[in-house]
């Protein structure tokens, strides 16, 4: 029934969707409460109901469900959703969801640790779950894995690994990614230095809303050194 389900709500027929749910979640299936919960969350099928949502996401946390672990915890890091905000909570959650292939919750977890947020501060540790969440294809993994490698946070430094990281993260078409990249090309770090491949990943970063990108073609065109 959890695929008939799950096939319901791809299809956008959310009225199935949380018929099956609601049944499957009552006999206590994790996979159905985490799933109805994001819905009661979302308003898909039924008005939004963060208290239900927040009782769904912590039974099937419970469980150890993985998505209702990094649902709960996104909540938890935000204060919302009928929680208060709880960065140690958070980072507990997002640690647990890691653990069991949730990729974005790899991020999360890197990302706390990098910040010493709900956790102590730990380079090496948040380089190790940047990776993970890299291997996996995940870009911004790649993107603040490869500012690690550039500064040598974590891990020892190193200008190619670092052009690899913002590259990835740039194919992925993540604007910081594109920025990053162009400023490796800018300096010639880990690559040959060229200001007008330099100057085509600035563009495309700002094409994206990149604010730091935007600033500089701005500053470029009013200076009469380029034309958009």
């Amino acid at each position: 029934m959890i695929q008939q389900a799950h096939a319901a709500y791809n299809a956008g027929d959310f009225k199935t969707a949380f018929e099956l749910y609601t049944k499957l979640a009552d006999l206590d299936n994790a996979d159905a409460q985490t799933s109805l919960a994001y819905m009661y969350q979302t308003a898909q099928g039924c008005e939004k109901d963060e208290a239900k949502a927040l009782e769904l996401y912590t039974k099937a946390a419970e469980a150890k469900q993985p998505y209702a672990l990094f649902n709960l915890a996104i909540l938890y890091e935000n204060g919302i959703g009928g929680v208060v905000h709880d960065q140690f909570k958070a980072y507990e959650l997002h640690l647990e969801a890691a653990t069991r292939e949730v990729v974005p919750a790899m991020y999360e977890v890197a990302l706390m640790l990098e910040r010493g947020l709900g956790c102590l501060q730990n380079f090496s540790e948040a380089a190790f779950w940047y990776e993970e969440g890299a291997k996996r294809g995940h870009a911004e993994s790649f993107n603040n894995l490869g500012a690690l490698y550039k500064e040598g946070h974590g891990v020892i430094q190193d200008d190619a690994r670092c052009f690899i990281c913002f590259s990835r993260a740039a194919e992925a078409g993540l604007a910081e990614g594109l920025y990053n990249l162009g400023l490796l090309y800018d300096q010639g770090i880990g690559c040959e230095l060229n200001n007008d491949t330099a100057l085509d990943y600035c563009r495309k970063a700002a094409y994206k809303g990149h604010a730091k990108a935007k600033e500089i073609i701005k500053n470029l065109q009013e200076d009469g050194k380029i034309v958009f």
